[in-house]
């Protein structure tokens, strides 16, 4: 069975469409402005970044610091249809307007100003037309619970007919995230149920019409790895796509986990791709149909280009309205030194279990972290003349360890996945903390990983590389990020 993701790290409920011979699929990105990145593949293995859907940080809508951890920009649908992308989503604090959807004539941007559709008070929104070319949006409703769909104007998003309930799910918990399908004469209507943890999985039911009557897959869930000790859980959360050939493939969210029992995983939900078949027509998933090689997924960054790369995004906040390239990266004043809660902190997403990172600085006091999110990460200090080794896992926070910075020192975090003993209490992975001097890691502090796991943290997101100034404005020359070895 597929164990590596083709999209690592934090990229959960993952959607696809094709266009041509060249896949697309977003993902979830809940705080982080710009949210919704688009990647795109001729191979459904290799995948580039090309963008994202919304760049507004007022259509995010997450607060900034503590209160934003998780809020902002839930799961989306991602469509192709006469020569152009659309997109519909969730932004969780302005649910009460409706789900959004947005436009592109190509997945790079730019994305049209999002509207929103009445009434529809929920997450998980879809997008599907119809014999006819109507385009009905089906979404999650909380009241009452299931899944619900109304005929829309994707354009304005004004509704044009009736809500409906079209299905309760199988009776396991949390029927989310539907996605519509029209194969030969029937309708396919895939959802996640269970949660979107360790009970996670994959339902699907069939109908001659997309707005039902539905009846379940005598089997379902057609895919879920719980109560097994297959290393990649919380499977669910699927979308599929017809391939050039007239096969299919989907796509889907999962965890992997590492360390003692309860077991921790930190990079968030990762996105996983598996192929299709259709038996009785019925969707039965194979998993090991696609195989995903390793990939070097080294880079360094040295703020040259005329703006920020597309991988470094921000919490609550538009990068560039605290960060700029030119003369190296310079950041605007930051939090306080003293001050545990990151705010203005620029990240990439981590995507390796075990690696290695660091910056330089050339002028002020900055931190470079690894977080979960604005009250959970561990960093490494400039402060004055002093580098410093500080872990925060609110309410707690503690210096581990400092010493005199050294001409040329880097900031630097060092990673390696845990293989603990039996009996022994271990997190996933031990985080060292120090510089980097003349090539060499001089390390602060170590640190068990386990306080930055969404199993302590809790949310929606998984694990990011930090860069941020302290105090008032920073400017940093270099970031590298490097795969280590466990």
């Amino acid at each position: 069975m597929a164990t590596s993701p083709i999209l690592p790290g934090f990229h959960p409920d993952p959607s696809i469409c094709r266009a041509g011979d060249t896949y697309y699929v977003a993902t979830s990105s809940f705080e982080y402005v710009p949210g919704v990145p688009i990647h795109r593949s001729t191979d459904l293995v290799t995948w580039e970044l090309v963008g994202h859907a919304i760049a507004d940080a007022d259509v995010v809508a997450a607060p900034s610091g503590a209160a934003g951890a998780s809020s902002g920009i839930f799961a989306p649908t991602l469509r192709h249809r006469d020569g152009r992308f659309w997109l519909a989503t969730t932004s969780i604090r302005r649910i009460g307007e409706g789900q959004l959807i947005t436009h592109a004539a190509d997945p790079a941007g730019p994305w049209s100003v999002p509207v929103f559709v009445p009434g529809t008070i929920g997450i998980d929104p879809d997008l599907a037309w119809d014999e006819d070319g109507t385009c009905l949006v089906t979404w999650r409703g909380f009241g009452p619970p299931g899944i619900h769909q109304v005929p829309i104007d994707p354009e304005s998003g004004a509704r044009l007919g009736e809500e409906t309930v079209i299905w309760k799910g199988t009776g396991l918990a949390d029927t989310e995230g539907p996605h519509l399908y029209r194969r030969g004469g029937r309708w396919y209507l895939m959802v996640a149920e269970g949660g979107t943890h360790l009970g996670h999985g994959v339902s699907v039911a069939r109908s001659r019409s997309p707005r039902g009557p539905f009846e379940a897959h005598p089997g379902n869930p057609i895919l879920s790895h719980r109560s097994t000790e297959h290393p990649v859980q919380a499977v669910g959360h699927a979308d599929m796509v017809e391939r050039a050939d007239g096969t299919w493939a989907m796509v889907h969210l999962g965890i992997r986990q590492a360390g003692s029992h309860p077991r921790f995983h930190v990079l968030g939900r990762e996105t996983f791709v598996a192929g299709v078949d259709w038996v009785d027509d019925w969707p039965a998933v194979v998993e090991d149909r696609v195989d995903v090689p390793a990939r070097d997924r080294a880079w360094a960054d040295a703020f040259d280009a005329p703006a920020l790369d597309a991988r470094w995004v921000a919490p609550s906040a538009d990068p560039a309205s605290f960060a700029r390239v030119g003369d190296g990266l310079v950041l605007d004043e930051g939090r306080a030194a003293a001050e545990p809660e990151q705010g203005r902190v620029l990240c990439a997403r981590i995507v390796d279990r075990g690696w290695d990172a660091s910056v330089a600085v050339v002028d002020g006091d900055a931190c470079l972290s690894v977080r979960i999110d604005a009250s959970h990460w561990y960093g490494v200090e400039l402060v004055g003349e002093t580098a410093r080794a500080r872990a925060v896992s609110a309410p707690f926070d503690q210096v581990l360890g400092e010493a005199p910075a050294a001409a040329g020192d880097r900031l630097a975090i060092r990673v390696r996945p845990s293989e603990p003993a039996l009996g022994e209490s271990a997190g996933p992975d031990a985080v060292g903390l120090g510089v980097e001097r003349d090539g060499a890691f001089v390390a602060l502090a170590e640190l068990d990983g386990r306080h930055l796991s969404t199993e302590v943290a809790g949310g929606f997101t998984g694990r990011m590389l930090g860069v941020e100034a302290l105090g008032g404005p920073a400017r940093v020359s270099e970031a590298r990020y490097l795969p280590g070895l466990a």
